[in-house]
């Protein structure tokens, strides 16, 4: 099958056994790969109703069928799993170059269950599987654990997908981390891969992915690099040349950043603070050491950065606009150093930036309006825009010491832990809301709450790119059903075939679906790719509601869609009435508007989903 190695690794570490299965072809076509085809791996291989930590829980990692090929941009691979979160489907992506060192070890797919009576990793050598004992490597942070890799297996062309101590203590924040700094993060996949005691999965081969034309993926490379020049020159150069941190500024400006942990105006920070984080200031204040680009991108808007400030002397990822606005705005911070150490703490020990800044700004606005003592913030006088106690309590999550532990639970847990500070709140179903505000893109609100993997703005509907439109095309609450709709096309094909969310921003817009035909062979009509982007959603809503969850179980917090709403800044007023967004989408959808479950003709329409219209229309 063209775009595929053709196996599918099953381990079970409870007795370190395995089983090798040809990849399920019809399941490809029906489901790409990345996020769809682990959702409907996952729906299969893990018992309804299954705890996150059981040992019959079930972790994948799953690439897609443009990674390992000479597709531009498709460098990235998926993690899924059950979140200790939300309880729900969880599927986290990450880029640099697991995914292609996957296929090259002779696997499209690794499925993992169990519990390993001591660490453990898995080694892929291509196509070979051995179990190799972790104890060694437990407790190690992302460099040490790389290094020790590399000389125990004699090789430094490895990759490796692994958890560090934040995955290993089982927190909600937990990222598995590749290529030093590449992190597939939200929902706490690390938590999961961490209680089956598996520190790593270590890939190493030579196999080829077979694809049905290469001169066809050559062609789409050489029109790609022309557009480039042309009507994609200025934002192919902004991200190459800044990353997303460029538009750090523009977004803490217009509010679409979170301020103040979503509660405060851009006049609350100053012109030297807004600017200090942006890409431009960065690159330019002797941080940089050289660019970064994840496999095949031709982009490249990653930077490496050496800091060297007090005891910190390291290099590390230049941080992205995230991260920026996590440690940045979000606590008034305008100091880039303690960014960077905070980013770099993240990445070392193996934390979700966007809900670990998140957790950080909920605690610090708890404790300006006293809601915590000194005492029990270990003395850390955490107030707005405090650099050094940001980096204190930043040091204190990842080395999991005192109030830094039920921390670790991020910031809804700590909520219901210490029984205080529900109203500072700022997630969607308990995982922390990324750094593009539901109330400046109202489309988001939806996606936000709505999507059955909540709390992402990479996720289908009308987008991030929605909120720069003017407010009256953003704040209309009819007809915005069957957009929303449509825009479930590119975001799921891009988190199933291996492509980086901005294929779909920065090339031609028919390129990715040009590179998935020449790969694959699969000639795709408009109407085929619609079905695909709505059976990917789907398989990941039905997971969710053979757990029992309906339209009623998701949240998203009063703060974040404007209630009440901001009474300055370019918000002021702006509440968003998420509820008539989520009755316009499942109406498009042709869902039931109440549930948010599926009609069995919904699904009879879509094909592929028998086995799900069994079991939610018995």
């Amino acid at each position: 099958m063209h775009g595929y190695i053709g196996k599918v690794l099953i381990a079970d570490l409870s007795d370190q056994s395995y089983v090798i299965e040809n990849l399920n072809e019809e399941w490809a076509k029906d489901y790409v790969g990345g996020t769809g085809l682990g959702a409907r791996y996952l729906y299969e291989l893990m018992p309804a109703n299954t705890p996150a930590f059981a040992p019959e829980s079930v972790v994948g990692f799953v690439t897609g069928p443009v990674n390992g090929t000479k597709a531009f941009m498709g460098g990235r691979y998926t993690v899924v799993c059950k979140s200790p979160v939300t309880n729900g489907f969880n599927d986290a992506n990450s880029g640099g170059n697991f995914g292609p060192y996957m296929k090259r070890s002779g696997f499209d797919a690794v499925f993992v269950k169990g519990i390993s009576e001591k660490p453990v990793y898995i080694f892929l050598d291509n196509g070979k599987v051995e179990f190799r004992d972790a104890s060694r490597l437990w407790g190690k942070t992302t460099t040490e654990t790389e290094a020790a890799l590399k000389a125990e297996i004699g090789d430094n062309d490895i990759c490796a997908a692994l958890i560090r101590p934040g995955g290993e203590n089982l927190s909600n924040m937990a990222a598995v981390m590749n290529d030093g700094h590449r992190a597939a993060a939200r929902g706490g996949p690390g938590a999961v891969v961490g209680s089956k005691k598996l520190k790593a999965i270590v890939c190493r081969g030579t196999h080829t992915v077979p694809v049905k034309n290469s001169d066809e993926i050559t062609a789409v490379n050489k029109s790609w690099a022309e557009y480039a020049k042309g009507p994609g020159a200025f934002g192919v150069q902004s991200y190459s040349n800044h990353g997303t941190a460029g538009s750090y500024e523009m977004c803490v400006r217009i509010s679409d950043a979170g301020i103040k942990n979503w509660g405060g105006l851009p006049e609350e920070m100053s012109d030297e603070q807004m600017k200090a984080l942006t890409g431009q200031e960065m690159d330019a204040s002797g941080y940089f050491v050289k660019k970064y680009a994840c496999n095949t991108c031709q982009i490249g808007c990653g930077a490496i950065y050496h800091v060297k400030t007090g005891k910190y002397d390291f290099e590390s990822c230049r941080p992205e606009y995230e991260t920026g606005g996590a440690f940045g705005s979000m606590l008034l911070n305008g100091d880039a150093d303690s960014v960077h150490i905070c980013n770099w703490y993240c990445n070392e020990y193996g934390y979700d930036t966007i809900s670990f800044g998140g957790t950080v700004s909920w605690l610090m606005e708890c404790y300006e309006n006293g809601l915590f003592t000194l005492d029990e913030m270990d003395g850390i006088d955490l107030r707005w825009s405090a650099a050094d106690a940001i980096v204190a309590i930043t040091e204190r999550i990842c080395k999991f010491e005192g109030i830094g532990i039920p921390l670790n639970g991020g910031s809804a847990a700590a909520a219901r832990h210490f029984d205080r500070g529900y109203e500072y709140l700022g997630v969607a179903s308990g995982i922390e809301i990324p750094q593009h505000c539901a109330r400046n893109n109202p489309a988001l609100a939806r996606t936000y709450k709505y999507d059955p993997t909540p709390a992402r703005h990479t996720k289908g509907g009308r987008g991030v790119g929605f909120g720069f439109g003017p407010a009256e095309m953003k704040y209309v609450y009819e007809n915005t059903g069957e957009p929303d709709k449509a825009g479930l096309l590119n975001a799921e094909f891009v988190g199933s075939s291996g492509f980086c969310l901005f294929a779909s921003m920065l090339m031609e817009p028919s390129a990715m679906f040009k590179y998935y035909d020449a790969v694959t062979g699969v000639e795709t009509s408009d109407e085929e790719r619609t079905k695909l982007g709505l059976r990917m959603f789907t398989i990941r809503a039905a997971f969710n509601i053979r757990e029992g969850i309906r339209r009623g179980d998701y949240t998203i917090s009063d703060r974040s869609i404007g209630n009440p709403p901001l009474t300055g800044g370019p918000l002021e007023g702006v509440t968003v009435d998420v509820e008539k967004l989520g009755d316009n989408f499942f109406e498009a959808l042709g869902w039931d508007v109440a549930t948010g479950v599926p009609t069995k003709k919904a699904l009879e329409d879509l094909g592929g989903l028998e086995f799900a219209i069994k079991d939610l229309h018995p």
